[in-house]
């Protein structure tokens, strides 16, 4: 089938601006907006470098589909970066990655709800290897039970709360003790531990980073050892993100990282510093992923008002910027409008804009598609295909 061919069945009948944004072939001039677009090769070289830092360091990376929610660029990350599989967070995303194709899945969260028990325990059917964590020995029997009835099986990970204080134990004692009843649990498999350390993975100074990961690995460290004494070695022990990968690499305990933002980078992650003190996005990591917004007024001559306000983004990490702009700041937003400082009165009507958003992991769950263009051209509009999926 040539490209053509697979356009016009992919998007037969599809109109743009009513249905999608863009159909590939299109200029990048002509995208309606406001819309999210990928920058395809700034993309790719994201993806790629992590897939060779975490095979250089003999980590596993399984990516994070809740920053993206999308099958496609899931499938990008395990094609190109070489991630051995999907982190997400509820059963739901967990659902839409397993009918999309993608083999191996961690739910990186507690499901305890007996309707999402259900759920999780047929996931396996489709031909996917299904991981999920556990912090209550109540929750054990639970899942068992599940497996039992589908006639599946239930990975486990015992969660540590290891500095980000929401779930999870806190005791290598209660680590073995919750290891040890999913062990003699039918229908569940005890596989390891889920140590992720979100608190810290925003701090700018990296020092700071790092200080709060040598405590996080220290209380890793024990739990391994304690289960490895009671002869439940862990197979995987996950963790990491886009602030700390490199910590997690070098500990020696780690074995999977858990890195999602890198792909996209946005502009809270953006701020924090390397080793060097320099942002990591201004030499670790590229922004590929923005918000396309055009200027729909300039009736102020210092102020131009653009299409996307607060129904286009999520600003609970700040405010976007304008990307590859120094003269125009945007600084305030409302339902529909976002308001840009243009002191030299240099935007014109129509002129389109990318931003980099604040937080891309809730922005990205408020568009429909994604938007992916190489060389001024739509290459590709991929779904966000578990958009909305919080259940």
């Amino acid at each position: 089938m040539n490209a053509q061919n697979k356009i016009a069945t992919d998007f037969a009948g599809f109109e743009v601006g009513y249905d999608i944004p863009a159909l590939p072939g299109m200029d990048e001039k002509d995208i309606q907006t406001p819309c999210l677009v990928l920058d395809l090769d700034a993309l790719e070289r994201n993806i790629k470098k992590m897939g060779d830092y975490a095979k250089a360091h003999g980590m596993r990376h399984r990516s994070h589909g809740k920053m993206h929610k999308s099958v496609d660029v899931q499938k990008l990350q395990q094609e190109l970066g070489g991630a051995a599989g999907v982190c997400c967070q509820k059963v739901s995303e967990a659902e839409v990655f397993a009918r999309g194709g993608i083999k191996d899945i961690l739910v990186s969260n507690q499901v305890r709800d007996p309707a999402k028990i259900d759920r999780l325990a047929r996931l396996p059917k489709y031909g996917a290897r299904i991981i999920t964590c556990v912090d209550d020995l109540a929750n054990v029997a639970d899942l068992s039970a599940a497996a039992q009835r589908h006639g599946t099986q239930i990975e486990c990970f015992v969660e540590i709360d290891c500095g980000a204080g929401r779930c999870g134990v806190t005791t290598a004692a209660a680590v073995v003790e919750i290891a040890r009843a999913v062990d003699a649990a039918p229908g569940l498999k005890f596989t390891g531990i889920q140590a992720y350390q979100g608190a810290m993975q925003h701090i700018e100074s990296f020092t700071e980073r790092k200080a709060k990961l040598d405590a996080a690995i220290a209380q890793v460290r024990e739990a391994v050892a304690a289960l490895e004494e009671a002869g439940l070695s862990p197979e995987l022990v996950s963790g990491g993100g886009t602030g700390s990968y490199y910590f997690e690499s070098g500990s020696g305990v780690y074995n999977e990282l858990q890195c999602g933002s890198y792909a996209f980078m946005d502009a809270d992650y953006g701020r924090i510093k390397d080793a060097e003190g320099q942002r990591i996005d201004k030499g670790e990591w590229e922004n590929a992923l923005f918000i396309l917004t055009s200027v729909m007024s300039h009736a102020k001559p210092d102020k131009a008002i653009c299409d996307a306000g607060l129904k286009a983004q999520s600003v609970d990490s700040g405010l976007p910027f304008i990307y590859g702009r120094d003269d125009v700041e945007y600084v305030k937003c409302s339902d529909e409008h976002g308001v840009i400082a243009d002191p030299q009165g240099v935007l014109k009507v129509n002129e389109k804009l990318r931003l980099v958003p604040g937080h891309c992991d809730p922005t990205c769950n408020v568009h429909d598609w994604y938007v992916g263009v190489r060389n001024g051209k739509v290459e590709v509009v991929w779904p966000v295909s578990a958009r909305g999926k919080g259940y």
